[in-house]
C-alpha cells in the first residue's frame, strides 16, 4: 500500500469512527442558532469537539470572542480548514453552517494523528459572522491566517459543485434622522425620515436600468417609525450592494450612496451610512486544489456537477482566496426545491443527505490535504506561494 493510500485509509477509518460524534455536533449547532458574533455556545461546542481529540485550541483570537484556532502537528506545510457556525435572523441554519462546522471538525480530527507523519501543521479556524459580519476578513487582517499555505471549507447547497461563483458585496446600515410631530394636527412641524427611505428606494429602482453585469442591490427597512400618527423622526434600512469584483463594487457603491443622499436632500433629513463589515471580495479559487478536491470527492462517491452553476452569493472566504490559495466546494444535500436561505433548506440541513454530506465533506477535505502534503509538486508550489 502506498503512503497516500495508507493515509487515505487511516483518515476514512477515523472519520467513520467519528461520524456519530460529528452528526451529534451538527444537530446540536442546528438546534441552537446564534447570530453573527453571538455564537458563544456554537463556537464552544465546535472547539470542544476538536480539543477532546487532541488538537490545541486557542480561543478569542483576533480579539473576537467567538473565533478560535485549533492546531495539530508541527510540520512546515500549513493547511487550514474553516468552520462556520453563525445562523440567519428568523430562519436559523438556513445556510447549513452546522454542516460546515461538523465537516471541518471531522477533517481536523482525521488529519490530527497523521499530521506529523505527513509533515504538516493542520489548523481548523473557527470563523464567526460569515452572514454579514466578515469574521474571516477580520481574522485575516489581524494576522490569524499568517503562514497558512492553503485553506478550504465545504458548504451545503441544493447542487454539488466544485465551486460557487461569488460576488463582491458591501453591507451597509442606512440611518435617516428627521423630526417628530403630530401627523394630523402639526404635520408641517415634522421631517419625515421614512419618506427619505421611500425616495431612496425609488431612485435605486430607477438606477437598476443602468446596472452592468451582475450588479445587484437589495435591502430591507428595519425601522420606519413608531406610530401612524407620529411623523417618523428616524428610519433605518439594511442594504447589500453586490458586483462581480471589488473594483466593480467601488464603481457601483457611490451611485447607490447618491440615491440615499437624494432621499435625504428631498426630505431635509440627516443621513448616516455605516459599514457593517469590511467588503467581501470576489472568489479566486485555486484551480489545482479544486481539481484535487474534485478527484477525492468523486472517489468517495460524490457526484459533482462540474458544469453546474448557482447564482452568485457572497462569502468572506473569498477574501481569504485573494491572500491564500483556497477552495470553497458545495455539497449537495438533496434539498430541491428548497434552496439556501429558506426555512425549508434549514429543515433539510439535518436530514440524512445533509448528515452524509458532513461525513463525506470531512473525508474529502482530509483526503485533499493528504494529497497536497504528499504531492511534492503541490507542496512546493503552495509553500512557494505568498502566505
Amino acid at each position: 500500500m502506498s503512503a497516500v493510500d495508507g493515509a487515505f485509509a487511516a483518515a476514512e477509518t477515523k472519520v467513520d469512527a467519528d461520524t456519530g460524534r460529528l452528526l451529534a455536533l451538527s444537530h446540536l449547532v442546528h438546534s441552537h442558532p446564534e447570530l453573527a458574533f453571538e455564537e458563544e455556545r456554537s463556537a464552544q461546542w465546535v472547539a470542544e469537539a476538536l480539543s477532546e481529540d487532541g488538537l490545541t485550541v486557542e480561543t478569542g483570537v483576533a480579539d473576537l470572542p467567538t473565533a478560535f484556532v485549533a492546531t495539530a502537528g508541527s510540520g512546515p506545510f500549513v493547511l487550514g480548514i474553516c468552520a462556520e457556525y453563525d445562523a440567519l435572523p428568523g430562519i436559523g441554519h438556513a445556510c447549513g453552517h452546522n454542516v460546515i462546522a461538523a465537516a471541518a471538525v471531522g477533517a481536523g480530527r482525521a488529519l490530527a494523528p497523521l499530521a506529523d507523519e505527513l509533515g504538516i501543521t493542520v489548523k481548523v479556524f473557527g470563523t464567526p459572522a460569515e452572514e454579514g459580519g466578515g469574521g474571516k476578513i477580520l481574522m485575516l487582517e489581524r494576522g490569524v491566517f499568517d503562514g497558512v499555505h492553503g485553506a478550504m471549507m465545504v458548504h451545503p447547497a441544493p447542487l454539488e459543485l466544485a465551486q460557487m461563483h461569488c460576488l463582491a458585496v458591501s453591507h451597509i446600515d442606512v440611518h435617516f434622522h428627521g423630526k417628530a410631530a403630530h401627523a394630523s394636527a402639526f404635520p408641517e412641524q415634522g421631517i419625515n425620515a421614512a419618506d427619505a427611505i421611500t425616495v431612496s428606494q425609488v431612485a435605486i429602482g430607477l438606477l437598476r436600468q443602468h446596472f452592468r453585469g451582475r450588479d445587484q442591490v437589495h435591502g430591507i427597512v428595519t425601522d420606519g417609525g413608531d406610530a401612524p400618527n407620529i411623523v417618523p423622526a428616524h428610519a433605518t434600512a439594511k442594504y447589500y450592494i453586490r458586483s462581480d469584483t471589488l473594483a466593480d463594487l467601488q464603481r457601483l457603491q457611490p451611485r447607490i450612496v447618491r440615491c440615499f443622499e437624494a432621499g435625504a436632500l428631498a426630505t431635509g433629513t440627516r443621513l448616516d451610512i455605516v459599514d457593517v463589515s469590511p467588503p467581501y471580495s470576489e472568489f479566486m479559487p485555486d484551480d489545482q486544489m479544486s481539481a484535487i478536491y474534485l478527484r477525492n470527492a468523486e472517489a468517495i462517491g460524490r457526484r459533482v456537477n462540474v458544469g453546474g452553476t448557482m447564482g452568485g452569493g457572497s462569502t468572506d472566504m473569498a477574501n481569504i482566496s485573494l491572500a491564500i490559495p483556497a477552495i470553497h466546494p458545495m455539497l449537495g444535500i438533496e434539498s430541491l426545491p428548497a434552496v439556501n436561505h429558506q426555512p425549508e433548506f434549514a429543515a433539510a440541513c439535518i436530514r440524512p443527505a445533509a448528515d452524509k454530506a458532513v461525513r463525506d465533506g470531512a473525508l474529502a477535505m482530509a483526503r485533499t490535504c493528504i494529497d497536497l502534503a504528499l504531492d511534492e509538486a503541490q507542496r512546493t508550489r503552495l509553500m512557494g506561494a505568498p502566505a
